[in-house]
């Protein structure tokens, strides 16, 4: 499909996408200067022929306000990228580890359990890449925005700023982290964007640190949970930092957040850890689809056999379900099963244990405490301090119901820690996909769980046919046409 030039959602890098009047289009439609009929498509606001640009006029706080609130709603109403559905990081990044086995027939989903994608999965291309550089689209037009606008206080625009730095920051990381080099965009500027070359990973760990840093010097410091504040910036900075292997900053920043005890404890009951405003909860997205709590729990559990379609086509692995040790409350609490007639028995996440309710108790977890203690533990391996690692993992173990860990060693400290990080946060935004790369374990593993069709360029997904067409200074991730 060809981009269309002379429209104001033009998105950088990807080809134009028609796509429904979304949550960003329906709240920022009194911010933008044009007016946008709530019955069109995003794609098909016009611009004036001369602009590359959109301009953004923000009158007061509340329609400001409600423009990144509105970023927030198309993130957890769309099946892709962050929504936690069907064509999720945290559902295919499952399938691509060794998290889920796979029922569907369907080609993209198929392709993801088999590490056989191909650049012209339209998964990859609309979930993945489209939806993510979307996210980052409406963020720096946010940006663009407030810089522009007066009617905006100051208090408020600080805060808005603040998100929309973390939701490009936030969007960067999965992306960098699915597909390799990527360029990192900063504007809204067609005709930059659509030139723009990949970037080397530690160029794009760069930016994304140095949004974060801002951004956590801008958002509040209070007790929000369901929109970022300084806690969710300084959170996901230290896995940034954890990932880009600067020990020492992972451990600080993380230790911010484990030490802020007056807002953030770990749930001593596991059931009560995906509760809206859990304790533990430092990050959540609120569903806005009726009778839907969290697309999690409407996907995930199963109530028949597993499907062969698109939604609830999937079950645990056994080597999931093998991976608990005796005892270990997460086993009870978090998986669940359902026995249908001869066919057997399946194993399939129970985290949300809510399928269907108009009534809200459960929100989509983006980042919480457990992952702040594994990885501070991991950092503090690696900086030496193993009393101090073994310490932050044996307060997620006995709060599972086990003893403390036997390791007491760098190597058999690390393995610990995978193996924790494994069974405390499996099906939850694609940890395990990324662990097993970012730690070099994904040959080892996925070529035994996978059999032969395994390759080691099956840890980066392809970069999308329909990009390398439009921008010809992308490239190809190796080995993909």
């Amino acid at each position: 499909m060809q981009q269309k030039k002379q429209h104001i959602t033009l998105r950088p890098l990807f080809a134009g996408k028609a796509r429904r009047s979304s949550a960003v289009a329906g709240v920022m439609m009194g911010a933008l200067v044009v007016v946008i009929s709530g019955c069109k498509k995003l794609i098909e606001v016009p611009v004036p022929p001369t602009e590359t640009t959109p301009t953004t006029v923000f009158t007061s706080d509340a329609n400001a306000t409600s423009a990144v609130i509105g970023i927030y709603g198309d993130m957890i109403s769309s099946k892709g990228f962050a929504s936690g559905n069907s064509r999720s990081i945290t559902f295919l990044g499952a399938l691509s580890a060794d998290e889920l086995q796979n029922y569907s027939s369907l080609t993209a989903p198929r392709e993801f359990y088999e590490n056989s994608l191909n650049s012209n999965n339209s998964v990859v291309e609309n979930q993945l890449w489209d939806e993510g550089y979307h996210y980052i689209y409406a963020a720096n037009l946010l940006l663009e925005g407030l810089e522009k606008s007066q009617g905006v206080s100051a208090e408020t625009k600080a805060q808005l700023k603040g998100e929309a730095l973390f939701i490009r920051a936030f969007c960067h990381f999965y992306l960098v982290n699915l597909f390799g080099d990527i360029p990192y965009l900063e504007v809204t500027d067609y005709t930059k964007n659509i030139t723009s070359y990949r970037q080397l990973r530690t160029t794009v760990y760069d930016h994304i640190t140095a949004d974060l840093v801002e951004a956590q010097s801008l958002l509040p410091d209070n007790a929000e949970r369901v929109r970022p504040n300084k806690w969710a910036a300084t959170a996901f900075l230290a896995r940034v930092y954890l990932y880009a292997g600067k020990w020492e900053a992972a451990a600080t920043q993380a230790g911010k957040v484990i030490n802020n005890t007056s807002t953030y404890q770990l749930e001593e009951s596991l059931d009560k850890v995906f509760l809206i405003k859990s304790n533990e909860a430092i990050f959540q997205l609120l569903s806005n689809s009726a009778g839907v709590n969290t697309w999690e729990g409407k996907n995930f559990i199963l109530t028949r056999a597993p499907a062969t379609g698109e939604t609830n086509s999937s079950v645990l692995s056994s080597s999931l379900l093998n991976a608990f040790e005796n005892g270990d409350q997460r086993r009870s609490s978090w998986v669940d099963s359902i026995t249908v007639g001869t066919a057997g028995k399946y194993f399939f996440p129970y985290k949300y244990k809510i399928k269907s309710d108009t009534a809200i108790s459960e929100a989509s977890m983006v980042l919480r405490l457990a992952e702040q203690y594994l990885v501070r533990a991991e950092a503090r391996v690696h900086l030496g301090e193993l009393d101090g690692a073994k310490e932050d993992v044996n307060l997620i173990r006995r709060r599972a119901g086990l003893p403390g860990t036997t390791a007491n060693n760098e190597p058999d400290l690390l393995s610990a820690i995978a193996h924790e990080r494994q069974v405390e946060l499996f099906t939850e935004w694609g940890h395990r996909w990324l662990d097993l790369k970012r730690t070099g374990q994904a040959n080892k593993i996925l070529n035994n769980e996978k059999g032969p069709g395994w390759q080691p360029m099956d840890t980066l997904y392809p970069i999308p046919q329909n990009e390398l067409r439009l921008n010809k200074n992308l490239t190809q991730n190796q080995g993909y046409n």
